[in-house]
């Protein structure tokens, strides 16, 4: 198994010249988008807009920034700080500022039409979070970068199904951390873990759906109350690894071992790959952002040259023959256990 750093060095170092752009740090970038040309020697200026600042974005906003520095390309990133409407007018910023591209994670994948649409002609990927219809990939000067959602609940069902099966049981409750209810993660990730389980010859049966919004804090004061209600369950699944960790704290604050039960998260974040070392997560699912943000970055490059997004890209295309197909770049999810954690840390 390969390290995921010695990985995503590699990624960034084996671009196609010319094929690179990258988003930059708002605490370090200007404070909007920059005037077209973006200085002597520069190809261009993109603007990267996220929906919210966290650990994972943060991430893949280095990553892209590391890419676009070496290829040229300055790169300024905005946080819309959950607000649809300011995101919107962060693009039509980069739009009327003259930027070459702009990347953008949507913070409302219902919306993906209206930040089409300000984008006007400039050309626009959106990264991590797909829009709700991939049918705005249609137009030629979009794209999305992301990883499949699905594989990711695919993963923790795989894993909780051998670990039931150990056990000799195939009917089991679950309490489910949910992230921001709507979002195509919260949905696909729900979705491909119960299905999956049943898929596996487990009947699931849910004890408390708790919608935790993908913060940790805000898991810890929801699933408390449950902890401590005498409400029996199998197992703990969340949608990404700040919830599972927020539910490591609240099991040891009511003195449960957490190691007894089963709890699963995505992302492999830092703390996630350390509660699965230390046993107190099950397993958790690597979501690679620094290859989301080389993706983005190289799927904008080809758009701004009129290629298709996903040519010559070194991840995975879309082979679902859909007409958007050539507008997608998928990186992999990878599941991590406690056999393979030490390569992700």
């Amino acid at each position: 198994m390969k390290n995921k750093r010695l990985l995503a060095l590699l990624a960034a170092g084996v671009m196609t010249v010319g094929c690179l752009a990258g988003c930059g740090n708002s605490s370090t970038a200007d404070s909007g988008s920059a005037a077209s040309g973006g200085g002597s020697g520069s190809k261009g200026n993109m603007t990267l807009i996220m929906a919210q600042r966290d650990d994972f974005l943060s991430t893949l906003e280095s990553a892209a920034t590391k890419a676009g520095e070496e290829r040229g390309y300055k790169i300024v990133a905005q946080d819309a700080q959950n607000d649809a409407q300011k995101q919107i007018q962060f693009v039509e910023t980069a739009r009327n500022g003259g930027d070459v591209a702009c990347i953008v994670n949507p913070v409302d994948s219902d919306a993906a039409q209206s930040v089409v649409d300000a984008a006007g002609d400039m050309p626009l990927v959106f990264v991590n979070r797909g829009p709700s219809d991939y049918h705005v990939l249609d137009a030629e000067n979009v794209a999305f970068v992301g990883s499949n959602e699905t594989d990711a609940g695919k993963y923790q069902a795989e894993a909780l199904a051998e670990y039931f099966k150990a056990q000799g049981k195939t009917e089991i409750k679950y309490v489910l951390l949910q992230g921001t209810l709507g979002q195509v993660s919260q949905i696909k990730r729900c979705a491909g873990v119960l299905d999956g389980l049943k898929e596996n010859g487990i009947t699931a049966t849910p004890v408390v759906e708790l919608a935790a919004e993908y913060d940790r804090a805000k898991a810890i004061d929801k699933i408390s109350p449950v902890l401590t209600s005498g409400q029996e369950f199998d197992c703990i699944i969340s949608n990404n690894d700040s919830m599972a960790c927020g539910a490591v704290e609240a099991c040891e604050a009511a003195s449960i071992d957490p190691s007894t039960i089963p709890i699963v998260g995505v992302d492999c974040t830092k703390d996630g790959a350390q509660m699965v070392e230390q046993g107190k997560m099950l397993m958790t699912v690597y979501q690679n952002p620094e290859g989301q943000g080389v993706g983005a970055v190289e799927a904008a490059i080809n758009l701004i040259n009129g290629k298709p997004a996903n040519e010559g890209t070194q991840f995975v295309k879309d082979e679902s023959g859909e007409s958007y197909s050539d507008s997608i770049v998928w990186i992999p999810f990878e599941p991590v256990n406690k056999d393979n954690v030490a390569d992700y840390m």
